[in-house]
């Protein structure tokens, strides 16, 4: 008796683990195109998974979420968007300018979410700030740099130039450098900018900034992830190095970062995720631009005492 007890109870198990399976399948899928593993592209992702978790969409519950990450690999694009196209999601999000116009103009029929992306009117992915394009909207990590240039001539009263190293394949560089130069006369400053076609060209193109700039910037870009070989050649020219991300300067690499905190950039992208699940049309759901208070401000002390620096209250110390 108690062996066919033990075998009813193995076939119940059996086919409770083949129906969940079933279900699990046939949960609405978010498809993710990551572009790289960056720290503050992990935020952000995490905050827009918590905002869908925090919605009751629970991965492998209410929803599956797929990420797949191209390694900052340009080549990988065609294949990575039509893999995840085919995998017939409820909705993709993609993460970064190249992917992002990629898959604007290869995907119609399914809701696009654009993700960390500073200008998506400049990127051409969408016609007007406020409003949808067809099938995609998204959440840009656009920052105000009015505060970011008060800050910088707050710690560093001195200063007349800004170096501004370009991406030439990045939109989001170019969209920064317009921003730049249209913000700094305000504040007493000019901004000098160098081009670079790859990240291995950087060590020597930062030489051109020698005796010619007051600091080095580097916003939401590609150049992120060579960040070490700009602190490298600053350091080395006594130029001091403000990011738009906090861990270049939890990592010694940045003196200063004032930049959208890349946590509420995934949440805003997420809620447009869950607005998409929840039945609501993309062409209802205008993009979300970063509010004041999604920006922080850090300060590493130790570069602040190289540099002699005061740290201003605001700032949030980095031993």
């Amino acid at each position: 008796m108690n062996n066919v007890l033990r075998a009813i109870a193995l076939t119940l198990a059996a086919a409770a683990l083949f129906i969940g399976c079933e279900k699990k399948e046939d949960l609405p899928l978010v498809a993710i195109a990551n572009y790289g593993p960056l720290k503050d592209l992990e935020l952000s992702l995490e905050g827009l998974k918590a905002e869908l978790r925090e919605s009751g969409f629970r991965d492998g519950e209410t929803v599956r979420i797929s990420v797949v990450d191209i390694a900052f690999d340009h080549a990988l694009i065609p294949q990575t968007i039509a893999n995840l196209k085919n995998s017939n999601p409820k909705v993709m999000v993609v993460v970064s300018t190249p992917l992002a116009q990629f898959a604007r103009g290869k995907i119609l029929d399914i809701p696009l979410v654009f993700h960390a992306i500073t200008d998506p009117v400049a990127a051409g992915l969408l016609k007007d700030r406020g409003m949808a394009g067809g099938n995609i909207t998204g959440s840009s990590d656009k920052q105000n740099l009015e505060i970011l240039l008060g800050f910088a001539k707050d710690i560093l009263p001195e200063a007349k130039v800004i170096g501004l190293m370009c991406l030439s394949s990045d939109s989001n560089d170019a969209a920064l450098l317009a921003m730049m130069e249209k913000a700094a006369p305000s504040f007493g400053l000019s901004v000098l900018s160098i081009a670079v076609d790859q990240l291995r060209d950087i060590p020597v193109r930062m030489q051109e900034f020698r005796d010619r700039v007051d600091f080095i910037y580097v916003g939401a870009s590609g150049l992120h992830a060579a960040m070490p070989s700009i602190a490298a050649a600053a350091s080395k020219m006594h130029i001091p190095v403000l990011d738009s991300e906090e861990q270049s300067v939890r990592d010694g690499l940045a003196l200063g970062s004032f930049g959208v905190n890349y946590e509420s950039v995934g949440r805003n992208a997420g809620k447009l995720v869950v607005k998409i699940l929840q039945g609501i049309a993309v062409a209802d759901l205008p993009p979300i631009f970063p509010a004041a208070q999604d920006h922080r401000c850090f300060v590493n002390k130790k570069l602040a005492n190289k540099f002699g620096i005061r740290i201003p209250d605001k700032a949030i110390v980095v031993e």
